[in-house]
């Protein structure tokens, strides 16, 4: 991927007709749903998901979760009847269907090992085990958040991992793939192909996800606070992510 594009200190808001035709890309955590404490602390309420189900309605079935989680944790959440790109672009799976994606390696299990040995006698940190990766969470204890990025690498590098660093959080997966790789699979097949691509995220690993959607003549969302991004648009929070999704549908009516 090339160097961030510089943008402007505060990006506009994006218009209701973004929607008109996208294929389009959701990040979960941050976007869809508040950040929480711990990963399992987030509950995804009907409210969302009847939206979602309305927006692959309106768009001809052209909407896909693209998240860090792995698919297995975003079927427990209850996006089981969504298109799903999981691990950063490692995962994919249809609705109802076997998850796509490779086995999980015995590096990844030492690293986790590894985790628990550094977490153990570190209160508010959290190693949390994924499908195809492990993460490393300190948002309930930032003053490891140094070693802990030091250790990720330093495994990263001994066992021949990537290292994806995230909010508040460092994870080991095989590389590869990245949220990017997971717009250009998905926008090769149905029901994607024909859309336009319109990914809309909040943390630095969708950065590449804003990229990809550029490449291919789409636009990126950046929820949050300015920074430097790819995106050409911004929404302030998670509230006005929902919102801008339902003006969407409404104007579709």
């Amino acid at each position: 991927m090339s160097e961030y594009s510089p943008s402007p200190a505060e990006l506009p808001a994006p218009s209701i007709a973004l929607l008109v035709g996208a294929a389009l890309f959701l990040d979960f955590d941050g976007t869809l749903a508040p950040i929480a404490d711990t990963p399992d602390g987030v509950v995804v309420d009907r409210d969302l998901l009847a939206l979602l189900a309305n927006l692959r309605e309106m768009l001809g079935g052209r909407v896909a979760i693209v998240s860090g989680r792995s698919i297995e944790t975003l079927r427990d959440l209850g996006f089981g009847d969504f298109l799903l790109a999981g691990t950063h672009g490692l995962e994919f799976a249809e609705p109802g269907e076997q998850v796509e994606g490779p086995p999980r390696q015995e590096a990844v299990d030492e690293a986790e090992a590894a985790f628990h040995a550094f977490a153990d006698e570190k209160p508010g940190l959290l190693v949390e085990r994924k499908s195809i990766s492990v993460g490393l969470h300190f948002r309930r204890a930032p003053q490891w958040g140094q070693e802990a990025g030091e250790l990720a690498e330093a495994l990263a590098a001994r066992l021949g991992l990537h290292v994806q660093q995230g909010k508040m959080l460092y994870e080991l997966r095989p590389g590869g793939a990245d949220k990017g790789s997971a717009v250009h699979a998905l926008m090769a097949r149905h029901p994607m192909a024909g859309g336009t691509p319109l990914f809309i995220g909040d943390d630095v690993t969708d950065e590449e996800g804003f990229a990809a959607a550029v490449e291919l003549g789409g636009a990126g969302i950046l929820v949050g606070p300015p920074r430097s991004t790819f995106a050409s648009f911004s929404l302030e929070q998670v509230a006005a992510v929902r919102h801008y999704l339902a003006q969407g549908i409404a104007a579709s009516g």
